[in-house]
């Protein structure tokens, strides 16, 4: 059996400590999902966290946009929500007899699409060019998104009422999918006797500039592979294909996903070589929600863990 994962891959680099321990400080007991969420951003990529109400997932996309000092906006998605609400519109003023657009929340740094799925799926669609493009178009016209433009999106189970279970082209503009799980006992009797965690989130600093946030993605994606590594990744993406049970296998933009967020997690680990367990480490979270059973539901952890220990280690 392949070794999957090892806790001890769960220290920080020096550049990125003080980030994470902040994160950790007002999320807790979430390390795993901590360092998940920094390798996505630092790979470029949008986050979909998928779980039940309650379980933190917005206090974490407000303390990501703190650390990171970005233009935070959230949406709450809901079920009579209109693209326009979304993107904006251009409205007539009486002033100058003329039209002029006015930018909605999507013109930010990081929005917070708050669960995306109780939304109808023309809306949940207007996400999906300014989440592969990093723009948007309006009345022909297309205009750019701020940079970074990062997408964290929260989802509800789809057998909850009210809910529109997403696309296959939605679901795969998402670079990871996390969820966050019920708290261990000590961090939940910590967040039960403690200050509530917005309180903490308003005293928090911003602690990486937009400069050094574009020199670590340069860093990540500079992260020597060697070829060994790369015949590895095909061979799990090749394995996908072929597995009962499963609809699609993996494509390649889900191959070059997890190729990203493998090295942005073996940076964040302190590595400068891609290795066999960088890409373990992060293959579920890329592949789970991109490969579908035959109810059309995304694969669980354990069935993604089943497919890594089908495939050989290189040695």
């Amino acid at each position: 059996m392949n070794a999957v994962f090892d806790p001890s891959s769960l220290t920080i680099c020096p550049p990125m400590q003080t980030v994470a321990e902040q994160l950790n400080s007002i999320v807790l007991g979430k390390e795993l999902q901590v360092k998940l969420s920094l390798s996505c951003i630092l790979a470029g990529g949008h986050l979909l966290i998928n779980d039940l109400p309650g379980m933190g997932k917005t206090v974490l996309s407000h303390a990501l946009a703190k650390v990171f000092g970005l233009n935070f906006k959230r949406v709450q998605f809901t079920n009579d929500l209109l693209p326009a609400d979304l993107i904006g519109a251009s409205i007539f003023q009486r002033e100058t007899s003329s039209f002029t657009f006015m930018k909605g929340p999507i013109f930010c740094e990081l929005l917070l699409a708050d669960e995306i799925n109780r939304a109808t799926p023309k809306t949940q669609s207007a996400l999906l060019e300014a989440m592969e493009e990093r723009q948007v178009t309006v009345e022909g016209e297309p205009l750019a998104l701020p940079y970074p433009f990062i997408v964290i999106a929260t989802q509800n189970p789809d057998d909850q009422l009210g809910t529109s279970p997403l696309p296959e082209s939605q679901l795969d503009r998402f670079l990871l999918c996390i969820s966050m799980g019920y708290p261990d006992k000590e961090a939940e009797l910590r967040i039960l006797s403690g200050k509530n965690r917005r309180d903490i989130l308003l005293e928090q600093q911003q602690l990486i500039a937009l400069e050094q946030l574009r020199e670590f993605q340069k860093h990540c994606s500079n992260i020597d592979t060697p070829k060994l590594v790369l015949e590895y990744l095909y061979a799990l993406l090749s394995h996908t294909r072929q597995v009962e049970g499963v609809l699609t296998g993996l494509s390649t933009r889900a191959g070059l996903g997890v190729l990203s967020v493998a090295k942005s997690w073996a940076w964040l680990s302190g590595d400068q070589l891609l290795m066999p367990h960088h890409i373990q480490s992060v293959f579920t979270y890329v592949a789970g929600h991109r490969l579908q059973n035959l109810q059309g539901k995304g694969l669980g952890h354990e069935q993604c863990l089943e497919i890594i220990n089908q495939v050989p280690v290189p040695r």
